[in-house]
């Protein structure tokens, strides 16, 4: 494992945003939803996840999650991402998203 500074971590903006809508993303290579997220003064971004396996759409909408909103926008097939949504992968590989313990304001930073 290589090890960053204080300052490397500094960098990356992870922020948290409230899930506002998602959709079936059916041009996806694998199972995926395009969710659509509140960042605060930060805006609305657009993103894909492949979180089927642990979500469904209408559980998703209002879920606060943590996303990395300085990376490069990344063209994925037709849909233009703008975040990264972050999780981890449970015992099977599936993806279980990043979320909050309690409420906090869209595009705060994790500190």
């Amino acid at each position: 494992m290589q090890e960053i500074s204080w300052a490397d971590f500094e960098k990356v903006e992870l922020r948290a945003g409230t899930i506002m809508e998602a959709f079936v993303f059916p041009e996806a290579r694998k199972p995926a939803y395009k969710v659509k997220v509140d960042f605060g003064e930060f805006g609305i971004r657009m993103s894909s996840a492949q979180i089927t396996t642990h979500y469904t759409i209408e559980e998703l909408v209002g879920k606060q999650i943590v996303g990395v909103i300085n990376f490069p926008r990344k063209q994925i097939g037709k849909f233009m991402s703008e975040f990264l949504v972050t999780g981890f992968a449970d015992a099977d590989g599936a993806i279980v998203l990043t979320t909050l313990a309690g409420n906090v304001p869209n595009g705060s930073k994790m500190c």
